[in-house]
């Protein structure tokens, strides 16, 4: 049995290590703090696969404050779980853009609130500055601090090729900075990007295991309207993994990931009325059944393959 299981599982995920970590249930509370991007001013339009709402299809409504965008959220869980414990997901777009006080007014208001154990705060790594750092170092001295660094790739093409605005080398400093601060790292990457192979994205989770990062979110690419990439799949129609494909690569994924590295997530969740590729992906419990199926069939676990 892998050792970092409750619910059978062969690879650690965010429910299990909540419950080990606060012996509670503990919810993430996805927050819309309005705030911008550093790819998409000056002319820019960010990353070619971004919605318009910034990678928070699934957070609060901005046109709301963030003690209603929470409370709304909260309500509904506390009749169920009058005991849960809370940690503030500031979601949206880039979550360190902005001025220090402006962030300073934000996160602490959410962490007032009752049962509020911690903040996962989702960014980018060319949007740090130095003094956004020592603050996050302070925060990390009295909450639950998560920063959430998204990379998509290892690979400098593929960054490139995306508009992701920044290379790898950027990307390792700000894993690094946080890291010496003791904060706890999540990274995102993203499977199936055009002209990338099963080995360079098995590639991307190799390199991941080696910096030390507390957790990785998995995403299958996914091409929704109103964005770069779907003018560029209507034009070129790339290939779009197969669900089987993707099943595939994460397992071998995780067989490089050390055990002890969070899975915070394994796939997506496409908005559907937005969504024209993979349609498979609409279901989302069949993929993760999918994987655990596969991963039973090949008697394999998270970390079986790192060194």
């Amino acid at each position: 049995m892998f050792k970092n299981t409750i619910d059978n599982k062969r690879y650690y995920t965010l429910n299990c290590f909540y419950k080990k970590k606060f012996n509670s249930k503990v919810f993430k509370v996805s927050l819309n703090g309005g705030f911008s991007c550093p790819n998409k001013v000056n002319g820019g339009s960010g990353c070619i696969f971004c919605s318009k709402l910034g990678s928070g299809d699934f957070a609060g409504n901005k046109g709301d404050d963030l003690v209603t965008q929470f409370n709304e959220v909260r309500s509904i869980l506390h009749k169920k779980w009058p005991e849960a414990k809370y940690i503030g997901y500031f979601q949206a777009n880039t979550n360190t853009y902005a001025p220090l006080e402006e962030l300073k007014e934000k996160y602490e208001t959410i962490l007032k609130l009752p049962n509020v154990i911690g903040l996962n705060i989702a960014t980018r790594s060319d949007a740090i500055s130095n003094e956004v750092y020592d603050y996050l170092s302070e925060l990390n001295e009295r909450t639950f601090l998560t920063v959430e660094i998204g990379l998509q790739s290892m690979h400098d093409e593929t960054l490139k090729y995306i508009k992701r605005g920044h290379d790898l080398a950027n990307f390792e400093k700000c894993i690094k900075e946080l890291k010496r601060r003791k904060i706890r790292v999540v990274v995102h990457i993203i499977n199936g990007l055009p002209n990338e192979t099963k080995e360079m994205m098995i590639e991307t989770a190799k390199y991941l295991n080696t910096l030390g990062i507390d957790g990785i979110k998995i995403h299958m690419l996914h091409v929704i309207k109103n964005t770069e990439l779907a003018d560029i799949y209507e034009k070129e129609h790339f290939h779009i993994l197969t669900k089987e494909e993707y099943v595939d690569i994460v397992i071998n994924q995780l067989e490089y990931l050390n055990e002890n590295i969070v899975i915070n997530r394994i796939t997506g969740d496409p908005v559907k009325e937005d969504l024209i590729e993979p349609m498979w992906l609409l279901k989302k419990f069949c993929v993760l059944n999918d994987i655990d199926k596969e991963m039973k069939k090949r008697d394999t676990y998270q970390g079986v393959k790192s060194s």
